[in-house]
């Protein structure tokens, strides 16, 4: 529980992590009613294109503010992400989210 994994080629430091090579996923097993993600793009600006899933499957009713119910979104800014707003009881759930594009920097998860 609250830990996470990467996939793919990613340059780890102190504060973040920035996907070298696109695809690549972070994977992270939490229990809370929301969950949050400070995300930014890659160093050109340019946006970076990303799919959510929650145990598995599209988020569906529970996909948060930054995400459609299929889980897709963009990072176009470096800033905090709602990828989770659960609805009903809160249980132990595992996110995947997989970023379609390089450059993008991951600093940390929030929770609410």
């Amino acid at each position: 529980m609250n830990d996470w994994g990467l996939a793919g080629v990613w340059q780890v430091e102190v504060e973040d992590a920035v996907l070298k090579s696109a695809p690549g996923h972070i994977v992270f097993r939490f229990h809370a009613r929301d969950l949050h993600l400070v995300l930014g793009p890659s160093a050109s600006g340019k946006a970076v294109r990303f799919r959510v899933l929650l145990d598995g499957e599209p988020p569906a009713s529970e996909h948060g503010l930054d995400i459609d119910e299929n889980g897709r979104g963009n990072v176009t800014e470096q800033r905090l992400y709602q990828l989770i707003r659960q609805n009903g009881k809160i249980t132990d759930r595992t996110l995947d989210i997989e970023f379609l594009d390089p450059g993008v920097e991951a600093f940390a998860f929030t929770f609410g």
